[in-house]
Order: C-alpha cells, then sequence, then structure tokens
C-alpha cells in the first residue's frame, strides 16, 4: 500500500511540475452541480439536498469553460469525478480525473502536448513513435472496407457475423461496439491517437471544416488502453443547445432520464475564447506506468471496498 500510494503522488508532483512549466494554472471546482451531463453513455449520480437534486460531476468540463469565459488563462484540474453504471477491470464508479484547456490550441496542437506529457511521465518513450489515425479509416484498416456508406441494418449485420447478435442498437451504438471488439484489440501494440469522431458523437467539440461529417475529437489509446479524450471546443451556444437537447430525446428513447440542462455553461459560450481541451484518467496512466492488469491495484479503495 505504502509504495502504492507514493507512485501515485510522484504522479501528481510530476503532472504539476509539467503544468507549471507550460504555464497552466491549477484550479478547484465543484464536484456537485444542478445540472448534469446529458450525453446518453454515461449516468450522473444524483443526491437530494434542500435546494433541489444536485449532480456529481463526470468532468470538471463545464466549469473549466466557464472560468475561461471570464478570462481565465490556461488551466488545469486533477480530483475526482463519477460515473454510474461503469464498474471493472478498466472502470471504478469514482476516479481521478486531469484535465487541462489551453486558450487558441488546435486539435493538433492538444494532441502534440498531450504525447509530450506522457514521455515526460515514462508512459510513452521517446523514441517510440507514435501513430495518428482517423476513425472510420480505422475501421477500413480492420474490416478491409469503408463503413461510412453503411446503414444501421449493414453495421449490425458486420458486427453479428463475427461476435452475434447483442440486441438492437442504433447506429452510434453499432459504431461503438465494433470499435471496442475489432478495432481497439489491433491497438495493444503501441500508442494510437484516433482523431475526427462522427458528427453524431462529437458531444462538445467542433466539427471539422474540411470534412462537417467529423468533429475535431480524438482519443489516445496506449497498448489498447483508452486513455484520453479531447476536443477542439465548440463555442456556438446554438449548437451546443441543440446537441444536449438531442441527447435528451435519444436518452428518453433509449428508456434513460431526460436530465437538466447546464443553462449557465450554454451562456458561457458567448464569450469563450478558441481553446481545445482534454480529460486524461489518472488511474489508467498509473495501470499503464506499473503494468497493472485492473484499476484495483493502483485505488487507495476501490468501489468494493469502500
Amino acid at each position: 500500500m505504502k509504495n502504492r500510494l507514493l507512485r501515485r503522488a510522484r504522479l501528481a508532483t510530476r503532472i504539476r511540475e509539467f503544468m507549471a512549466a507550460n504555464g497552466v494554472l491549477e484550479v478547484v471546482t465543484p464536484v456537485l452541480s444542478a445540472a448534469a451531463v446529458t450525453d446518453p453513455q454515461i449516468e450522473s449520480f444524483a443526491s437530494q439536498s434542500p435546494w433541489g437534486t444536485r449532480y456529481l460531476r463526470t468532468s470538471p468540463e463545464f466549469a473549466h469553460k466557464r472560468l475561461l469565459s471570464q478570462g481565465a488563462p490556461d488551466l488545469f484540474e486533477m480530483g475526482p469525478v463519477f460515473r454510474q453504471a461503469e464498474c471493472g477491470n478498466r472502470h471504478n464508479p469514482e476516479f481521478t480525473l486531469l484535465e487541462w484547456y489551453r486558450l487558441g490550441y488546435s486539435m493538433q496542437q492538444l494532441i502534440d502536448e498531450v504525447i509530450e506529457l506522457l514521455r515526460r511521465v515514462d508512459c510513452v518513450s521517446e523514441q517510440a513513435p507514435v501513430e495518428q489515425l482517423r476513425y472510420f479509416d480505422a475501421f477500413e484498416r480492420v474490416l478491409g472496407f469503408s463503413v461510412t456508406s453503411l446503414s444501421t441494418q449493414e453495421l449490425s449485420d458486420v458486427a453479428r457475423q463475427v461476435d452475434g447478435p447483442v440486441g438492437e442498437l442504433d447506429r452510434d451504438q453499432w459504431l461503438d461496439f465494433l470499435f471496442a471488439t475489432r478495432v481497439q484489440p489491433t491497438l495493444t501494440d503501441r500508442t494510437v491517437v484516433i482523431t475526427h469522431y462522427p458528427a453524431s458523437q462529437a458531444a462538445l467539440a467542433k466539427l471539422d471544416a474540411m470534412a462537417p461529417d467529423t468533429a475535431l475529437r480524438f482519443e489516445v489509446f496506449v497498448r489498447g488502453l483508452e486513455l484520453a479524450n479531447g476536443f477542439e471546443e465548440l463555442t456556438c451556444a446554438v449548437e451546443q443547445r441543440a446537441r444536449f437537447d438531442n441527447d435528451n430525446a435519444l436518452r428518453v428513447k433509449r428508456g434513460q432520464s431526460a436530465l437538466p440542462i447546464d443553462e449557465r455553461f450554454l451562456t458561457s459560450l458567448d464569450t469563450l475564447p478558441p481553446c481545445a481541451g482534454v480529460a486524461l484518467g489518472i488511474d489508467r496512466l498509473l495501470m499503464l506506468l506499473d503494468d497493472c492488469t485492473t484499476i484495483d491495484e493502483v485505488l487507495t479503495f476501490g468501489w468494493h471496498h469502500i
């Protein structure tokens, strides 16, 4: 246990040294909010209070962008976040997230900085190449054909040919399933950055003006483990509200509850400067550094021990 605590503390120190050297300010933001994330792939914990329902944050993203819109400089935070229905070898419902934002950065500039940080903390060696691959090109490399023009039924047929039936899913769920079962297992021997996710999975990212069916979103995989998720950030409140409304409609269609939209965050987008931001899982980073196969091996107390 002592060594585990020391490794986590040393990693936190090295990250703070990296951020300080790059002029990124550490901030602390609330873990409870009156609004929630509407993304159908994520479930928030809710708590009742005398002032109404409050939700534990799944990321500090909304708070960080509100600070940036009020004139804050480049910033980062390293702290706990919470997500329901995520518990397993690579997931714990409470985990530690490092999130940072860079004003004026493009997606590519932030990708370069994420790799620089991973090299600085010895997760990726200086000599190891880092592959960068567009989302749909990754599918084509593995499957041998393009999935961009396939219908939802054709996507489900591709999945069921190899993996058997898994129920009725929508198009993005089938893409997620195929990515997790066919693409991700081929990434286990290197560091790969997947970019240009489908516009339907843009979340809070800008669409690519050169390819508007894709978003300026990236994910970093190290030895097959998803480690970071970043965006060149959308700054249009009208478009973001439409995405939140679409999320809630999809949640209801899937049998989930619609969630309160963060109006303060939407208002802040009117003055949010161009920027890029990324979230990186600290517990997964420790798994890679310590060559662990389960997240419990790096946690102080795992979900089943609290």
